[in-house]
């Protein structure tokens, strides 16, 4: 009997924790984002590195993201601007041909999901 609550216990772990990952978006590298945006264009993706530049005011604002195989730009409307150096991991949608504070920006990751 307790073989089979056992059994049972890891197969619902299992399955939970299957879940969990299922419902994380990939993370991509900035360069393969470069190379071909089209691709993820309104697709729910995640960048990870650390802020080289941002610029804002009322908690919208723009800030750019290097993870050590290029950079991007990231719309943040929610979420509030990180300081420069910091390093974060960012959910968003690509979207091309943004313009912000009287910029263009061909390739942009809006956010849509808070930093951890």
């Amino acid at each position: 009997m307790t073989n089979m609550r056992n059994r049972v216990l890891c197969v619902l772990l299992l399955s939970f924790a299957g879940l969990l990952l299922a419902g994380c978006p990939p993370r991509e590298s900035v360069a393969k984002i470069n190379q071909d945006p089209g691709r993820f264009a309104g697709k729910e993706i995640s960048i990870a590195g650390r802020v080289t530049d941002s610029f804002g005011a009322m908690g919208s604002g723009v800030f750019q993201i290097d993870d050590g195989t290029g950079t991007m730009w990231v719309f943040s409307e929610r979420f509030g601007v990180p300081a420069s150096g910091a390093k974060l991991a960012v959910v968003g949608r690509i979207e091309q041909g943004f313009a912000f504070g009287g910029r263009n920006f061909a390739i942009i990751l809006r956010e849509t999901e808070r930093r951890h």
